[in-house]
C-alpha cells in the first residue's frame, strides 16, 4: 500500500508516539496481522498503515471517533463546523457538560464523537482527561485558531480504515490479545508505570492502571514470546519496569513529555521499548 501522507492521529492522547516512530517503526519486522491493544491516538498504527489490524482501546469515546470516522465522516465534518463556528469559553463549557446530563445516552455515536474531537482541540494543554466519575474535566484552552474540523485527516483516516481489513474492538487488552496468532505482530502501549508518584497519570480513563496491572501485562508478554509471536511494548524508564523484564531486551530511547503542571519539570526524558 503507498503510504498516505495525510493519515496521522486526529487526537492529542496522553504519551502519544509521534515522536518515537523512527525508533519503533524499524522494530516492526511481521507482514502479518498487526494488533494494537491499547491504541490511544494510534500514531504508531497511521505511521505503520497495514493491510491487515486489530486495533482497541478501552476508552469508548475514543473508540467511538474510530467507528465514526470510518462510517460517518461526512456528518462528523459538519458537526465539527458547527462547533468551530460556536466556539467560544461558554460554549465549550457547555458541550463539555453534557456528559453530565441524563440526555447524554440518547446523544447519537456522531454527536458523541464530535464532542470528543472538539473538547480535544479546545481544552487546554490538548489531552482528554476525565475525573474519578468518568467525567471530562479539562479546561478550556483559550486557543486563537484550533484546528476543529481537520476534514482532510478525517476523510484519510475513513479510507484507509475502509480499504483495508481493519477491525476496531472497544474492551480489555487480554481480549485483542487472544486474536494473535502466529506471524502477528502486536504493538503494546500501555499506561505507563509512573517514575515518580507525582507523575501517575491515569485519568484518561477512569480505571487505573497500577504495578499489578503491569504484572499482569508482563505475562501476556510472556504468552506471546511462548507462542512465537513478535512484540515491542513501550514503557517508563524505572526500576520495575527494568526488573519485570530483565530476561527481554530493553532499549533506551528519549521522549518530550508536556503532561507535567510544572512546565519546568517538561522536557525530555527516558523511555524504554522492550521485545524479545
Amino acid at each position: 500500500m503507498t503510504e498516505n501522507t495525510l493519515l496521522a492521529p486526529i487526537l492529542k492522547w496522553v504519551g502519544g508516539k509521534r515522536q518515537l516512530l523512527n525508533d519503533i517503526l524499524p522494530l516492526i519486522k511481521s507482514k502479518g496481522t498487526y494488533i494494537e491493544p491499547f491504541l490511544g491516538g494510534g500514531a504508531v498504527l497511521f505511521a505503520h498503515q497495514p493491510k491487515k489490524a486489530i486495533v482497541n482501546d478501552y476508552n469508548f469515546e475514543l473508540m467511538n471517533v474510530y467507528q465514526v470516522i470510518k462510517t460517518h465522516p461526512e456528518q462528523l465534518i459538519q458537526l465539527l463546523q458547527t462547533h468551530h463556528d460556536n466556539n467560544s469559553e461558554d460554549y465549550y463549557y457547555k458541550i463539555r457538560e453534557l456528559d453530565r446530563s441524563t440526555e447524554y445516552k440518547e446523544l447519537s455515536p456522531v454527536k458523541k464523537a464530535s464532542r470528543i474531537i472538539y473538547l480535544n482541540k479546545t481544552c487546554y494543554n490538548g489531552l482528554y482527561r476525565v475525573n474519578s466519575s468518568g467525567y471530562f474535566n479539562s479546561p478550556y484552552g483559550k486557543y486563537k485558531n484550533p484546528n476543529i474540523v481537520n476534514a482532510p485527516t478525517i476523510r484519510a483516516m475513513s479510507k484507509y480504515f475502509n480499504d483495508n481489513d481493519i477491525t476496531l474492538l472497544q474492551g480489555d487488552y487480554k481480549e485483542a490479545l487472544k486474536k494473535a496468532r502466529k506471524g502477528s505482530f502486536v504493538y503494546l502501549d500501555p499506561p505507563y508505570m509512573p517514575i515518580s508518584s507525582s507523575a501517575n497519570f491515569t485519568s484518561y480513563t477512569e480505571n487505573g492502571f497500577g504495578y499489578q496491572q503491569q504484572e499482569e501485562l508482563k505475562k501476556e508478554c510472556d504468552k506471546l514470546r511462548k507462542k512465537g509471536i513478535k512484540f515491542i511494548q513501550s514503557n517508563s524508564d524505572c526500576p520495575e519496569i527494568r526488573e519485570l523484564y530483565k530476561e527481554y531486551t530493553i532499549q533506551t530511547v528519549q521522549a518530550k513529555r508536556a503532561i507535567n503542571s510544572n512546565s519546568a519539570k517538561r522536557g525530555e526524558i527516558n523511555e524504554v521499548l522492550i521485545y524479545a
